[in-house]
Order: C-alpha cells, then sequence, then structure tokens
C-alpha cells in the first residue's frame, strides 16, 4: 500500500509500446532502495520494477493499465511522481491508497489562492459519489484534501511543498483538459458495499413480511 506521499519527481527516459504493452523506463533516485519486483507507485499507478540499472527503473505497463489511466500519455521528458510502497513500521502520513486508479479525471481550471493554487477537476460520475468536503483523494499519486465538490467537478489546494516537489506543480491555467489519474477512499468503497448490503436484505425482508401478511386468496 501507499500514503501518497511522493519521494522523488522521476523522468520517463524511455517508453517502449509493442503488441505486449509498454516498457517505460524512468530516472530516479529512489532506484537505490528498489529491488527487481518491488512495487513502486507512478503517477499513483502500483507497478512492479523488472529492471533497475544505473540509477533507472524498467516497468512493464500491459494494455489494462493503460487504457485506464495517464499513462499511456507519458513520453520521453515526462515528470512522473514516485513513492515507494510503505514499510510496516513507517508513518501513514497522507491517506490508505492501494495504487489502483479508479479513473482519469480532466483539469478544468488552474488558479493562484494566496501562495496555494487551486486546482479544478473533472471527474466521471461514478467516482465522485465517493468525494466528500474535507475527505481524501489521490490525484497522480498525491494524497490531497478536497476542498469543495459538486455533481460534476472537485477542488483541491496544492500548498506550496506540494507544487515543489511533485509534477502538480507544473499545472497552470494553460493545463486545462490535462488528464490525471484519481483513486478514491477505499473505505468508502467499501462502507457503500456494505451498506447496499444490509438495504436490500432489510427490503427483502420488509416485502416477505408484506406478503406473509396478505390475506389469502378468496374463490
Amino acid at each position: 500500500m501507499f500514503t501518497g506521499l511522493v519521494e522523488d519527481l522521476g523522468t520517463v527516459v524511455g517508453v517502449e509500446a509493442g503488441d505486449g504493452g509498454t516498457v517505460l523506463t524512468v530516472d530516479t533516485a529512489l532506484a537505490g532502495q528498489v529491488g527487481e519486483g518491488d512495487s513502486v507507485a507512478v503517477n499513483g499507478v502500483c507497478l512492479t520494477a523488472t529492471g533497475v540499472a544505473d540509477g533507472r527503473l524498467r516497468f512493464d505497463v500491459m494494455h489494462e493499465t493503460l487504457r485506464r489511466s495517464s499513462l499511456a500519455g507519458v513520453a520521453p521528458g515526462s515528470a512522473v511522481n514516485l513513492e515507494l510502497a510503505l514499510r510496516a513500521d513507517g508513518r501513514l502520513g497522507g491517506h490508505i491508497m492501494q495504487g489502483h486508479v479508479d479513473g482519469v479525471g480532466t483539469i478544468a481550471a488552474v488558479r493562484e489562492d494566496g501562495f496555494a493554487r487551486l486546482v479544478t477537476v473533472c471527474a466521471p460520475a461514478e467516482l465522485l459519489r465517493y468525494v466528500v468536503e474535507k475527505g481524501s483523494i489521490a490525484v497522480d499519486g498525491v494524497s490531497l484534501t478536497v476542498a469543495r465538490v459538486d455533481d460534476e467537478t472537485f477542488d483541491v489546494s496544492l500548498i506550496p511543498e506540494t507544487l515543489q516537489r511533485t509534477n502538480l506543480g507544473a499545472l497552470t491555467g494553460a493545463a486545462a483538459e490535462h488528464t490525471v489519474n484519481l483513486e478514491v477512499d477505499v473505505v468508502a468503497k467499501y462502507l457503500e458495499k456494505q451498506v447496499s448490503a444490509v438495504m436490500s436484505s432489510q427490503v427483502q425482508d420488509l416485502v416477505e413480511r408484506h406478503l406473509r401478511a396478505q390475506p389469502g386468496d378468496r374463490a
């Protein structure tokens, strides 16, 4: 699992697209801490390191990941947010993340707000149902707090530390329609499933009671 606290801003140095998928090569200062088979979040997507050499990490990105995330659009020179998997004795400084992207959103607006930068993201309705004001959401692997939400968009406010340490710092007013990976709070999804199951059971029970209470057919 991950927490959404970006540890390094890596640079994509290789993109090899083939019939089986795409091989990404990323230059990063974290390479010395990674072994083959380790999990690394790349723009919020949990990938397995298939090669480590000369300060670079190699990842095999399958078609499913390319279809569901913004990694299909990275190119040599792209900056990517990187986070190593959380150690069992580590601090949960952000929020619980799996690196399983739920979908993509698009940047609708970017505006300055004092020393912070307010970013509006347009997201699918099936994801916004899990987004609440002051709740947590991961945008390109960065753990952020939701400042506002409506039926089509949500806002996040980026502090100078986030602007400096992540690729979200490159977002400006000219970034409209830029695609970002989104991962909603997994706790919200589990809660919805459990509540839905309970409510469905209760409704079924009420229907059965009603049917049993009806008088029999009279000829």
